[in-house]
This record gives C-alpha cells, sequence and structure tokens, in this order.
C-alpha cells in the first residue's frame, strides 16, 4: 500500500518532535508499505527546522520513509504569523498536489495536521489519486483556540477552522481520534459514528530495549546527592508552561518542606524562570529545576524518579480525553504515577499504577504522595509495573500502525 500522511508538524529523531507520524511511518515501512510524509519546513514543536536552502519543496528519506518538505512562512507565539504559516503550508499543498497523486500515487491519503484545514487539498489528492481519504483527529480545532484560547465563535479563523472540521466529518472515509471521547462531538458535527476509530499515542518499545542514553552529570550528581541526604525523589519530566499547572506542584512541596522528599522539575518552557523566582521566594531548598536531557537518556532521567508527576489546569476541554506522551514515558518506566489532571479518561486508574486526584490541588497532591511513599519499595514496583504492562499491550506502536493499516482493509 502507498500510505501518504500529511502533517504540518511532522518530525524525526534528526528534526524533534512530532514524533507520531515518524513511529507509524517507519512501522508501516517495516510492514512493507511505501509512506511518503508531507510536512512544513517550519514548525514551532521541532528542535531543527529540515535545510531547505532556496528551494520551496524539498525531498528527503529518514529510515526508509520519504519525506517532502513544503516551505512555510517563519513564525513565534501563536498569532497572525502562524496562522500565515499554515496559509503558506497548504498552498504549498495545492500546488504539490496534482505531482504527488500522479508521482506517489496514493492508495490511502491521511490528513493529520492538528489543525483540520489539511483535510481540503488532503481530499483533492485522494480524489486525482482514487484514494480512500482518512482524518486523523489530535486536539480539537476549533474548540482548542476557543476554550483554551478564548476565541470567539465568530472569529473568521474559527469560522474557516470549523467549516473544515464539518468538511472532514461529512468527507473522510474514515476518521481516526487520539482522544478516546470524542463520539458525540464529532457526531454533532456530522460525523457518522461507524467511520470513527479510536487509535492512541503509543511508545517505541526498542526505545526502552538494549543501550541507552546517560544522564549528563550535573544530573547524575543531584540524584546521588539527594539520595545521600535520604530523599525520596518526586520528579516532573516535560514543559514548563501555564497548561502544566506547576505552580500546585510548587505549593504541595511548602506543605512537604519538612520531609524527607525532594522536588526535582527536569525540563524548559516559557513558564520555567518564574517559576525559579517563586520558589526562591518561597525559600523551596529541597525543589530543584534541571535542564532537559536528550530523548535517549529519558529511560535513565525517570528511572532516578521514585515517584512520578504529570498534572495539567482544569480545562473543560479534557472532558474529551487525554493522550499525553509524557504519561507513557512515566508508565514504560515503571514509575509510580501521580496524576493531578481531570479528563474523560484516566489512564492512571485504568492501569492501576498510581493515584489520580484532581487538578490545581496542592493538598490532594501532598496525601497522594505520602501514601504513595508509604509503601515498601517491593510495592511501589509492582504498581509501576503495572503501568508498563499497560503501555506495552495497548500502545505499542508496531501494534498501533498495524491496527491503523486493519481498519482500511476492514471498510
Amino acid at each position: 500500500m502507498n500510505i501518504l500522511l500529511i502533517n504540518h508538524y511532522a518530525g524525526s529523531p534528526t528534526h524533534g518532535m512530532e514524533y507520531r507520524p515518524y513511529y507509524f511511518a517507519r512501522e508501516w515501512v517495516r510492514q512493507g508499505h511505501k509512506v511518503l510524509i508531507v510536512a512544513c519546513s517550519e514548525s514551532h514543536v521541532r528542535s531543527r527546522q529540515p535545510e531547505m536552502g532556496d528551494a520551496a519543496v524539498r525531498a528527503e528519506q529518514i529510515d526508509g520513509i520519504d519525506y517532502l518538505w513544503l516551505r512555510g512562512a517563519p513564525y513565534r507565539g501563536n498569532g497572525v504569523d502562524r496562522v500565515w504559516n499554515m496559509v503558506t503550508f497548504l498552498v504549498g499543498l495545492y500546488r504539490q498536489g496534482r505531482q504527488i497523486a500522479e508521482q506517489f500515487c496514493p492508495d490511502l491519503v491521511i490528513a493529520s495536521s492538528t489543525y483540520p484545514m489539511d483535510i481540503w487539498p488532503a481530499r483533492r489528492i485522494a480524489r486525482l489519486a482514487g484514494a480512500r481519504l482518512m482524518h486523523e483527529v489530535h486536539d480539537l480545532w476549533p474548540l482548542s483556540p476557543m476554550e483554551l484560547g478564548g476565541m470567539s465563535r465568530w472569529h473568521p479563523f474559527i469560522l474557516w477552522v470549523q467549516a473544515a472540521e464539518d468538511a472532514a466529518c461529512r468527507h473522510a472515509d474514515l476518521v481516526v481520534s487520539m482522544l478516546p471521547k470524542v463520539h458525540d462531538h464529532l457526531a454533532a458535527r456530522g460525523l457518522d459514528l461507524r467511520k470513527l476509530h479510536i487509535v492512541p499515542n503509543g511508545i517505541d518499545p526498542d526505545e526502552w530495549q538494549g543501550e541507552q542514553g546517560e544522564l549528563p552529570a550535573e544530573h547524575a550528581a543531584l540524584f546521588a546527592r539527594l539520595r545521600s541526604e535520604g530523599r525520596s525523589v518526586v520528579g516532573y519530566a516535560g514543559a514548563h508552561g501555564v497548561a502544566n499547572a506547576l505552580d500546585a506542584l510548587l505549593d504541595a512541596a511548602m506543605l512537604m518542606r519538612e520531609q524527607p522528599v525532594a522536588f526535582v522539575l527536569v525540563g524548559g518552557g516559557p513558564e520555567k524562570e518564574a517559576l525559579q523566582r517563586r520558589a526562591a521566594a518561597m525559600g523551596l531548598h529541597h525543589l530543584h529545576f534541571a535542564s532537559s536531557v536528550a530523548k535517549t537518556a529519558i529511560p535513565a532521567l525517570l528511572a532516578q524518579f521514585d515517584i512520578a508527576y504529570i498534572g495539567l489546569q482544569r480545562q473543560p476541554l479534557f472532558r474529551f480525553g487525554i493522550a499525553p506522551n509524557k504519561l507513557m514515558d512515566y508508565m514504560m518506566a515503571a514509575r509510580p504515577v501521580l496524576m493531578a489532571i481531570e479528563a474523560g479518561n484516566d489512564p492512571v486508574g485504568e492501569s492501576g499504577c498510581g493515584r489520580s486526584v484532581a487538578p490545581e490541588s496542592p493538598s490532594a497532591i501532598v496525601v497522594a504522595i505520602a501514601e504513595l511513599l508509604a509503601l515498601s519499595p517491593a510495592e511501589r514496583a509492582a504498581i509501576g509495573q503495572r503501568g508498563r504492562d499497560y503501555v506495552l499491550a495497548n500502545h505499542a506502536y508496531p501494534a498501533l500502525a498495524a491496527r491503523f493499516i486493519d481498519l482500511c482493509r476492514a471498510e
């Protein structure tokens, strides 16, 4: 099968996030399919952008996957420049559409760019090639910019996005969602729910086996010192943004300042400096900030956590479910997880791999930490192992990629 995957923000091990398109494509190539990923040259989630030179289009092959990079306008933030970046990518996709259809001859076209406006050029390519059309739902747009960004439903951008979501629900042959509770919403937008299938985020088991990266010396020294002090470690690894509700973790640390517990926050983001200033003002000498580590060193990092913390602000949008990659990493590391998120699903509760508490509640976080640390190391190890077993059974990319193909063949 020839599979065309359109994802504006697609990345690779060379370029950084977003990794989901790469992992699926790599598995499809291993299964004998031919895959072309079409992505934009500019993405805010990548650590490195593809080298375009003066070209409007650049082809590249990574691990057997063909990439086609389309030049997009550079941008920062979520303002007009980002919208223009979307427009330039979509225009480039229209311009390249006929050539892609005639030269690659896809059997399946997947529109998967977080925002849904790629459904129109994807549908055109599918028609030209006689291919099936799939729409993949990451976040729910336009609900995300409306509920998280406060945009009016009558804003011209929102009207444009809503028209695209409705078109995807009407015209796609198949719809795949990472979010498990989207049925009612998509049905209200015109989707025949017989077309809807849930394929969650996943992990690459190979990254957790064999040779792995080592912790940087500064991180290893920090954890060694905390262990020498007899402290248990509550760790967080990921973005330091408003949405991550890390102020609640700082408040919980304040409540536990007399306990033999250390809090370690690893990563970066727009709120990190403000969090550091607040921690210093609060006198949280048992709370430490550390820089991000390479992806290959994530297993070594998480192995240092006694409890792995993940939290998000209370948001109505989470009623449709959550599928955070960070949580998959925590579970694969077999760490007991403390999740402070209110959502339509509860992976921690479903797997029995830790505790789920109300979001933005320092007292609830403290109670859950105390409960987990009161367990013996063997009991905590058993809790963590339940998470790992759950992820391997339900979230391994080889099985998820095969499910994608089975969906297409079953229709």
